[in-house]
């Protein structure tokens, strides 16, 4: 699958919109907070991931994807979300893919978010399935163009 999307804030974001769904009342921007967007991604919950510009993005989904960095993610309802920053969940609102970007089936369960910035503004990502937690260990906001890995 290959998708596109435009950001403003310089993020990608996969989650499984029900993994978000306690933070659909919040403000849209809850995660500009770095401490909060830390906490969601390592409960599982979101894998926001820095590219370090704005722009235009193409997202290839490939079988694996090397030097890249990985994010444990949370997947109950096996239907996820890969797109821009600007569009997670809340401020009432969810993701409709209006900035690019769209939705993707998997089986429920945790993934290993696979992803690196290949060439400029190109993003390569992978999902597998995995029985380990969904739980990450970041200190800061992960990264593209860094290698904070876990």
């Amino acid at each position: 699958m290959n998708l596109s999307f435009v950001t403003d804030t310089s993020t990608l974001c996969v989650f499984d919109l029900e993994a978000l769904r306690h933070r659909l009342h919040d403000d849209a921007d809850w995660w500009s907070i770095p401490e909060d967007e830390v906490a969601e991604v390592n409960l599982g919950n979101v894998a926001f991931l820095g590219l370090g510009k704005d722009g235009r993005f193409d997202v290839r989904l490939v079988d694996e994807v090397h030097n890249g960095i990985c994010v444990m993610l949370k997947c109950p309802s096996g239907r996820m979300f890969i797109g821009a920053g600007e569009e997670v969940t809340g401020g009432e609102l969810e993701p409709e893919a209006v900035r690019g970007g769209g939705f993707y089936r998997v089986e429920p369960g945790t993934y290993v978010v696979h992803a690196a910035l290949v060439v400029p503004n190109q993003i390569q990502l992978s999902l597998s399935r995995t029985v380990n937690s969904p739980v990450n260990r970041f200190l800061v906001p992960v990264s593209l163009m860094e290698k904070n890995h876990i």
